[in-house]
């Protein structure tokens, strides 16, 4: 795939962080009227058939036969228990404290980098990743008291263990792959399974068609599935697995900002130690090493 130049990378993390930070609170106030994996499924299926008639002109490239294990299995662990775990977990914690959880998933995928890719964990890109974690449970540390449900916990680990697989694989299988074609089907795919479980799991006469549903749901089909996740591929098939998950540090920060401002949630008075450390991590991991000495 070709490389990125340093503005272009740059438009794009500052576009996905904006976009995956805003996009916790919208959801959390979206899944007041609606069933959770109604929610995820419609906006998932929507955001991929949207794709899919973008694409259709390049059809050409979507190799089924070749890969078609590629994108079902991009679609199980990048939409379907991703977003299915993530959306109904978010209905048993703060979005803020939720997000601490699903954010291991940076140093998880640093860990798989380093045995699936071969990435190189050096011991800055290493610190960086802890130091990067650190900061995202600061900034949501007022998100810890009172009482925490433990079903919220394991959804939160589990979701971050699921993205971090899906991650590492889109970027090992990357070169054998259309990335929008990748995109389209695993959201469509992954839509299906969820919108087929929520409606064997939940009732559509729950579903409250109002104007925060409507914003949540067209949020999520434009901008939270179809043009972020368009970015957040093209990002890792162009650079380190690791590298890229480390800017998504800075997600977490966004999302409890916009959650104590918006929704009222705790204020962290942890928040700029949490700034710091996440500003050094993201350093740390991305910071270029000199070669080793032959």
């Amino acid at each position: 795939m070709k490389s990125l130049t340093a503005p272009q990378r740059l438009l794009l993390i500052v576009t996905l962080v904006l976009i995956w930070g805003v996009s916790w609170s919208i959801y959390k106030v979206s899944l007041d009227y609606t069933p959770p994996l109604l929610f995820a499924g419609l906006r998932t299926l929507l955001g991929g058939l949207l794709l899919v008639l973008i694409l259709l002109p390049r059809r050409d490239r979507i190799q089924w036969k070749r890969n078609r294990k590629v994108y079902l299995v991009s679609a199980l662990f990048n939409v379907a228990l991703f977003y299915g775990m993530q959306t109904v977990g978010l209905l048993y914690m703060p979005s803020g404290l939720f997000t601490v959880l699903v954010y291991l998933q940076p140093v998880l995928v640093g860990l798989l980098a380093s045995f699936w890719l071969d990435e190189r964990m050096t011991p800055a890109k290493a610190s960086g990743l802890l130091l990067g974690f650190l900061g995202v449970v600061s900034v949501s540390a007022g998100g810890f008291s009172g009482h925490i449900a433990v079903i919220g916990i394991v959804l939160g680990i589990a979701t971050a263990i699921s993205w971090a697989i899906g991650t590492v694989f889109i970027k090992k299988a990357g070169p054998s792959v259309d990335s929008l074609w990748l995109v389209a089907f695993q959201c469509t795919f992954g839509g299906i399974a969820l919108t087929l479980s929520g409606s064997l799991t939940e009732n559509w006469s729950d579903i409250t068609w109002n104007g925060p549903y409507w914003i949540g749901l067209l949020f999520g089909v434009f901008l939270g599935i179809a043009l972020s996740w368009m970015i957040y591929v093209t990002l890792a098939m162009a650079g380190e697995a690791s590298q890229v998950a480390s800017y998504t540090f800075l997600v977490p920060l966004l999302s409890v900002l916009i959650g104590t401002l918006a929704l009222h949630e705790p204020f962290s008075r942890f928040l700029l130690l949490g700034l710091a450390l996440i500003g050094a991590g993201v350093y740390l991991v991305n910071r270029k090493t000199a070669p080793a000495a032959a």
